[in-house]
């Protein structure tokens, strides 16, 4: 057993001169772009249409991805197809969140506030607060816009691979794990 530790201790103050690079091999992990690039109207950069299950079954669209932009941004477009539904109340502890409503009309919780929005109208969620959205209108379209990136893609990417209704217990892990926190059910409308 003390070997082990002893082990475990060497590895570790062995690790400390090389932390610093963790940092950069991760980030560069990240493709950045540097040249434009124009995404079709309709159409998903990297991953196609991103087709969600569980909170409700909307269409995602990736517009800018978080590796075009080494982590820094990332923009989807919604296509709203679950009327009376939307996401249970989480919070982004890193990332402020912008919705910009395309088409059709949703309503917001953002801390203790309520908006309803339609049409032309956006939203401001700064990180760390929590917030939850459902859709009013049959149909509906959004932009999100994540600054910086997160893990909110690799969400809707494990969101679209699943083949059941998550259970409460499953759908806070799988938050969890995309760094955001689930705090309570979906919202009501009023």
């Amino acid at each position: 057993m003390k070997r082990n530790k002893f082990i475990a201790a060497v590895l570790t103050f062995a690790a400390v001169p090389f932390a610093p690079f963790a940092a950069i091999i991760s980030k560069k992990s990240l493709i950045r772009v540097n040249k434009g690039f124009k995404i079709q109207a309709g159409e998903g950069r990297i991953h196609g249409h991103i087709k969600l299950k569980g909170v409700n079954s909307n269409i995602l669209d990736v517009k800018i991805s978080g590796k075009d932009t080494d982590g820094e941004l990332a923009i989807f477009e919604q296509t709203s197809l679950s009327q009376g539904r939307g996401t249970p109340l989480h919070i982004h502890p890193t990332q402020d969140e912008i919705f910009y409503v395309l088409e059709g009309s949703y309503f917001f919780k953002v801390g203790e506030d309520k908006f309803h929005l339609t049409t032309g109208e956006s939203i401001f969620l700064p990180k760390n607060v929590p917030h939850a959205w459902t859709q009013v209108s049959a149909k509906g379209k959004m932009t999100v816009t994540l600054q910086p990136a997160g893990k909110l893609e690799e969400f809707f990417v494990a969101m679209q691979s699943l083949d059941h209704e998550p259970s409460d217990t499953e759908l806070a892990k799988i938050f969890s794990d995309h760094e955001m926190q689930l705090l309570g059910p979906p919202l009501k409308v009023e």
